[in-house]
């Protein structure tokens, strides 16, 4: 796995096999959150954390579609021009694979405790669970 964070290289957090979820910001903590639930059902999991967006990595994201076989992104960004629509772009143009986008949907921001803000909008832990079973089934 890789350790040092370089400018438009994606860093490798954690190993697996069956998903990637690629994450940024704060979501990338949820990501880890939402691994530790998916392990206990048997489901290995990479992580990667796109902590930049422009240069993309399109090379961690190519590795991971094609070693993987799909991919989930995860983002405190509005589900349209964000990381999701950038990773969708790159897998479609070169190994496409089911993929989900964990996001905001297209809503307006609020203020609150952040744990009740992330299941409002629906970027929490528990949706990215969710999303990885999701694109889990449509894996061929």
């Amino acid at each position: 796995m890789e350790n040092q964070y370089g400018f438009g290289k994606s860093v490798t957090l954690i190993d697996g096999k069956d998903v990637t979820i690629i994450a940024c910001g704060v979501l990338v903590w949820q990501a880890v959150l939402a691994i530790e639930e998916l392990e206990k059902e048997g489901v290995s999991t990479r992580l990667i954390n796109m902590h930049t967006l422009k240069p993309l990595d399109d090379a961690a994201i190519v590795k991971a579609a094609t070693e993987t076989g799909a991919i989930v992104t995860a983002e405190e960004h509005q589900l349209h021009n964000g990381l999701g629509d950038a990773v969708a772009h790159v897998v479609t143009t070169n190994h496409p694979v089911p993929m989900e986008i964990v996001a905001v949907q297209d809503t307006f921001g609020e203020s609150g405790k952040p744990d009740e803000l992330l299941s409002k909008y629906h970027i929490s832990k528990e949706d990215i669970v969710k999303a990885v079973k999701q694109v889990l089934r449509r894996k061929r």
